[in-house]
């Protein structure tokens, strides 16, 4: 296909995508990192947050909670930490999490550990916007 490249997204529970794609975009560590087809060669850190990438003019997702990506040879790589497509994607459950962690930071006992509960938050509000619902 012309005008596209190969985006594989890995995390420890296996391959999890393997596409030609014209379009990604990632939740860099300082921002949305944008690749396009004939990208430099980069290895950059990811934050907690959705991937979208485009196939044929439709755009997917994928929520994703940390990792690295390499761009070469017009492949992009993403090791995840952990990864879910977005039509995978348990809403309630994802709905659930938010509810569970929102709570624990709003109560703010000593046996919170509120750098926890901020991660699981935004896991979850990842997983939610990736599913397409943004609630």
């Amino acid at each position: 296909m012309a005008g596209t490249f190969s985006l594989r997204i890995v995390s420890p529970e296996g391959n999890l995508l393997k596409e030609d794609v014209e379009f990604v975009v990632l939740p860099g560590g300082m921002g949305e990192l944008g690749i396009l087809p004939n990208h430099a060669p980069l290895i950059a850190g990811l934050d907690v947050g959705v991937i979208r990438y485009t196939r044929s003019g439709s755009t997917k997702h994928a929520a994703i909670a940390g990792g690295f990506v390499e761009v070469v040879d017009n492949q992009a790589i993403v090791l995840a930490d952990t990864a879910e497509l977005g039509e995978a994607i348990d809403l309630k459950r994802a709905m659930e999490a938010k509810e569970r962690a929102t709570k624990r930071l709003a109560a703010r006992t000593n046996e919170i550990d509120v750098r926890r509960a901020e991660y699981a938050l935004r896991r979850a509000i990842a997983r939610i916007s990736a599913s397409g619902d943004k609630k």
